[in-house]
């Protein structure tokens, strides 16, 4: 069969050209991992504190001093070895 005959009979929106019909199943995936994203995002940010980071926020407010802080986060490395 002729090409342009087939083309004729096709609707207009099939003849603006190839590629577009990928920008859908793209438009898709990135929605998808977009949302994928936000919930890991939301669910690290609800994660409970480790010790080293609790203690880092007491020593950032001032809390505890700089030996201390030390002398403490030595304890909790060598309790997790």
């Amino acid at each position: 069969m002729n090409t342009a005959l087939i083309l004729s009979a096709l609707p207009a929106h099939y003849g603006h050209g190839p590629g577009w019909f990928i920008l859908i199943p793209i438009f898709w995936i990135l929605l998808i991992g977009l949302i994928i994203f936000a919930a890991r995002r939301r669910h690290w940010q609800q994660a409970p504190a480790g010790a080293e980071s609790v203690l880092r926020e007491r020593y950032a407010r001032g809390e505890i001093d700089e030996t201390e802080y030390r002398q403490r986060l030595e304890v909790l490395r060598t309790k997790l070895k």
